[in-house]
């Protein structure tokens, strides 16, 4: 354990040190091709900082609440995968307060707050869709799409596409990756250690994040 713990200490610290030593993101030289494009990026995902955190937030054309995230989990919590009601509408059984459901109080009802015996609603568990902004995968989906480039809209499949480059090569606009396979978060390198993500509480630039990243960058684009 102490041997895993160490090698992965040693392990962000040499990612960290090739991140610092990388590259920094020095324009404002005109530039064509890919490097205007990388611009365009990185410009696009700036101009977002202070947009607060949404889950399932963001996509191509801007910041959104997350009504999709939602409406998902209230079918989900409603309906089996055949789109029936997960609650049976069969004869009460005695000593139950919902059809079908034995072994809840007398005169209580499923999913009232604050009554011994009961779970709680699929509904008082839905999330917030009065805010809008950006989760980090839609982030990088608007940033890029300001490019023309359609990038897929979960950050593991984002962490995906592209090209792996190390740590040492790290170049502004790369994508850096947390997770197995990048499917916990997704964050765009601007250079000189630095990089912006959608995280909470609001989109914002910070010290390139080497705790959890998995050991390569991916290029979508090359300058």
């Amino acid at each position: 354990m102490k041997r895993a713990c160490a090698t992965a200490i040693a392990l962000a610290a040499t990612v960290g040190s090739a991140l610092a030593a990388a590259p920094a993101h020095a324009d404002p030289r005109p530039q064509t091709g890919q490097g205007q494009l990388i611009e365009i990026v990185i410009q696009r995902a700036l101009s977002q900082r202070g947009v607060p955190f949404v889950y399932g937030g963001g996509d191509i054309s801007g910041p959104t609440n997350n009504a999709r995230a939602r409406a998902a989990t209230t079918r989900s919590a409603l309906t089996d995968l055949a789109g029936r009601p997960v609650f049976p509408t069969g004869p009460t059984v005695p000593g139950s307060a919902t059809p079908g459901l034995p072994g809840t109080i007398p005169g209580s009802v499923l999913g009232t707050p604050g009554l011994p015996g009961t779970a709680p609603s699929p509904l008082e568990e839905m999330p917030d869709t009065t805010t809008v902004g950006f989760d980090a995968s839609g982030l990088i989906q608007y940033a890029f799409a300001g490019a023309g480039i359609k990038m897929p809209r979960t950050s593991g499949e984002q962490c995906s596409v592209g090209q792996k480059v190390p740590p040492a090569q790290a170049r502004p606009g790369d994508l850096l990756c947390y997770g197995p396979g990048g499917t916990q978060s997704v964050a765009l390198y601007l250079g000189n250690n630095q990089m912006i993500e959608g995280t909470s509480p609001v989109v914002a630039v910070s010290p390139a994040r080497t705790s959890n990243m998995v050991p390569y960058l991916t290029r979508v684009l090359s300058s």
